[in-house]
């Protein structure tokens, strides 16, 4: 991925100097929209009935530059904090172009990197949590070293599954300005938790589904991507999906505790979008077939 070089997003803030603190964690099920947790996290999320692990089709396989996350004290000039600056901004050239298209005004959001612990108006965000977007401040959160868990422990390397893990966040955006993030939250409470697991499913593969259309537009517009980018975000959408990270943690399947789909269903959605380009081709809440 030819990221070097590229315009980088004004709607980045840096916490990073003021994080590392406590906290009782973003609320699972609730506004906050993410990513969520580390390989770690899995035995015990599962024991308490939730699932914050279902880590989002980001991108692996073995090629790709790695973008690495700063050890020490952060700085503007960190390759790692210069190139979500990077992807984010792309994200924006992509959607405000695609909304402009349409006669619509794309509104951006911003991207928050901490350290560690970081309120947010969602609940206390916690980087064991992996990325996440709030719809209620309309902002997405990082903590870089989860860079590092996502080369090491989750076997995805590679600066493209760096850059999906964004835009899928900014999928999860994009869906609250759709209003469609709102009307799962309103039928909380008032479906079984089963039910509820399945709406999860169909909205975080639409936002897969988002981020292939964004990869799509994305390599139309500057041509970055690079020979084996596309297959290591299939092959990372097959390592991750909920059904491999079960067998890997337990040794069992749960299909009714999925919380963001299949391995199957994330390389399909995520390629769905890829193949269209369009985000009309992402209707995961009307397709009767996953």
């Amino acid at each position: 991925m030819k990221w070097e070089g590229q315009r980088e997003s004004e709607n980045v803030e840096d916490a990073r100097e003021g994080g590392g603190g406590g906290g009782r964690g973003l609320p699972i099920g609730g506004r906050g929209i993410g990513l969520g947790g580390f390989v770690i996290a899995l035995l015990a999320s599962w024991v308490l009935g939730v699932n914050p692990l279902t880590v989002l089709g980001l991108l692996s396989g073995g090629g790709g530059q790695q973008v690495q996350a700063p050890a020490g004290d952060s700085h503007a000039s960190d390759p790692a904090y210069r190139f979500v600056k990077v992807v984010l901004a792309d994200t924006e050239d992509v959607w405000g172009a695609y909304f402009k298209q349409r006669g619509q005004a794309y509104q951006e959001p911003k991207l928050r990197v901490f350290r560690g612990s970081e309120p947010t108006a969602c609940g206390q965000g916690e980087a064991a949590m992996g990325p996440f977007y709030c719809p209620a401040d309309r902002k997405v959160y990082i903590d870089l070293g989860f860079y590092d868990t996502l080369r090491t422990r989750l076997g995805a390397p590679g600066d493209f599954a760096q850059a999906y893990v964004i835009a899928h966040e900014v999928g999860h955006h994009l869906q609250h300005l759709m209003g469609t993030s709102a009307k799962l939250d309103q039928a909380r409470g008032r479906v079984s938790e089963r039910e509820m697991n399945a709406l999860s499913v169909r909205l975080e593969l639409q936002a897969d589904c988002f981020a292939g259309v964004w990869a799509q537009l994305s390599q139309r517009s500057k041509g970055w991507l690079e020979q084996g980018d596309i297959e290591e975000a299939l092959n990372a959408a097959a390592q991750i999906g909920d059904d491999t990270l079960q067998k890997r943690a337990r040794g069992t399947v749960v299909p009714e505790s999925f919380t963001h789909g299949s391995s199957a269903q994330r390389v399909r959605w995520f390629k769905r979008g890829l193949d269209a380009g369009e985000l009309r081709a992402c209707d995961t809440f009307s397709s009767t077939a996953l």
